[in-house]
């Protein structure tokens, strides 16, 4: 059985260090350096997984500094990719979590016992699917983030995204990744994900709060495969929920290695089309 436990990171002298650490990240890349440089170069994509639940009491600060890195891009060079994956395990604890899944908490489950972490918990957040990320400790948050956007990632690309509108809506598009230089198979995948969100919470250790998401996974699929050595470029299609509001979404596609291991690669769009 595993446990469940929360992470408290109070508001205090140790958060606030948390959040004032990551303009160094900024910093290292020289003076004049920008958290999104004005040139046309590519950046690195850090893919943020940060798994979390309104039903906790210690996500909403952190789910906020999440929001903050999406806002302010800090680290130069790099573009940090955020997915708010909800758990379910906090569903029993009086608020039922409505974008929480068995699946989001399954794919928890496979990062801890990857990465031969201790445990489960929220908020929890994992970087490009190898390495475990520590609001709470500002060094650590720096280093990781710096290692993140030096890393080399599989050049990614996602074009003509569409929703065309239906009961259900369905989600299109193609994608393109230069697997040329890779020694290994990897798997290529799509998560739907909610821009921004709001709840009322009515009950559970956040009653009477208003929680605001962004990038709250609502479907994360497997779409096709990528084979060592080879590009890969292939259409998608996935049926969303009825009324999916285009307007509203971000598309995310990342590549990976099988079982939840190293993300190769990653792209987020939301310039999504809407067909009727």
């Amino acid at each position: 059985m595993v446990r469940i436990f929360s992470m408290v990171i109070r508001p205090g002298a140790t958060w606030k260090l948390a959040l004032t650490a990551l303009p160094l990240v900024v910093a290292a890349g020289g003076a004049g350096s920008r958290a999104i440089a004005a040139s046309d170069a590519p950046h690195t994509p850090i893919l943020m997984e940060l798994f979390t639940s309104e039903g906790c009491s210690s996500c909403p600060p952190v789910d906020k500094w999440v929001e903050r890195l999406d806002s302010a891009q800090p680290v130069a060079g790099a573009q940090i990719i955020v997915l708010s994956e909800h758990v379910d395990y906090w569903d029993h604890d009086g608020w039922k979590d409505p974008f929480s899944s068995a699946e989001i908490t399954d794919r928890q489950k496979v990062y801890v016992h990857n990465l031969g972490l201790s445990d489960v918990y929220t908020p929890q957040i994992i970087l490009d699917g190898n390495a475990e990320l520590k609001p709470g400790n500002p060094r650590q948050v720096n280093q990781s983030l710096a290692k993140a956007a030096g890393a080399s990632m599989i050049p990614l690309r996602i074009d003509s995204a569409t929703v065309t509108m239906g009961s259900p809506a369905t989600l299109t598009g193609r994608i393109e990744a230069d697997g040329s230089g890779q020694k290994k198979n990897a798997d290529v995948f799509v998560a739907v994900a909610l821009d921004k969100t709001l709840t009322d919470v009515l009950a559970g250790e956040n009653d009477g709060r208003k929680l605001e998401n962004i990038a709250v996974v609502k479907e994360i699929v497997k779409v096709g495969k990528l084979e060592r050595g080879k590009s890969y470029d292939q259409p998608f299609s996935i049926r969303l929920w009825p009324h999916a509001d285009a307007a509203n979404l971000r598309v995310v596609v990342f590549v990976q290695e099988p079982g939840a291991g190293r993300v190769l690669g990653a792209g987020m769009t939301k310039e999504i089309a809407k067909q009727q």
